[in-house]
């Protein structure tokens, strides 16, 4: 043990091109599969919950498959799924999968919104004369709301710490962060890593504050 160094943050900072490389594609990849996982998953729930069909359960039980399967079986079929369809791997196949797993999860959350969803306000619009579009955008989406941010952070957070799926769907050049920190450890546990770690909590606990006071300002604001 010795004296408190800033050594190990220095050398996070200036000399580790690699992982920020990685840090960069997670955080690429999170937001644009969370961002469209949240639309699919957002539209999709809507059209489950406003229109009732005959295949509305089995629509709902295929949605919620990935949250079931094992991610392994998940990783390894959709690795034999790209191979057969010729999809070369890398940050778009990451960006595939992570869309896929991300979905259900979008899904529920919208749907448990709006299972306490007042439809009498959707019948009070139309006798309003709103059109199904003004509907959806000035009634529904506001409402849902809630369900809708939920979703998008609970997809940022799979993908940002996702593995498994990730580690049979990457190629060359496309490292996230969680693959590169595998690969360190490997050989000894850097304090680089140890640097890093302080860092992320830091910023995840910056992040979630900011967060909780934007959702109050939602909230308080209408």
């Amino acid at each position: 043990w010795s004296q408190f160094s800033l050594r190990w943050y220095i050398k996070l900072f200036n000399d580790s091109p690699d992982l920020w490389h990685a840090f960069w594609n997670s955080i690429f990849i999170a937001l644009t599969s969370a961002l469209t996982a949240t639309v699919i998953g957002t539209l999709g729930a809507i059209g489950v919950n406003w229109y009732k069909f005959k295949l509305r359960n089995y629509v709902q039980v295929i949605t919620f498959l990935p949250m079931i399967l094992p991610e392994i079986i998940i990783g390894v079929s959709l690795l034999i799924f790209f191979a057969g369809i010729g999809i070369k791997l890398g940050l778009g196949s990451i960006y595939l999968a992570h869309t896929t797993f991300n979905l259900p999860f979008v899904f529920l959350m919208v749907m448990a919104r709006l299972d306490e969803f007042d439809y009498s306000i959707i019948e009070a619009a139309k006798d309003l004369g709103a059109t199904e579009v003004q509907t959806l955008l000035k009634v529904i989406i506001p409402v849902s709301m809630p369900g809708i941010v939920s979703g998008f952070l609970t997809a940022v957070t799979l993908s940002l710490e996702d593995f498994v799926i990730t580690f049979f769907v990457s190629g060359p050049g496309s490292t996230t962060l969680p693959l590169y920190i595998y690969s360190m450890i490997r050989f000894g546990v850097s304090p680089v890593i140890n640097a890093l770690s302080v860092v992320m909590i830091a910023g995840t606990v910056v992040l979630t504050l900011s967060l909780r006071k934007f959702l109050k300002f939602i909230a308080a604001n209408g």
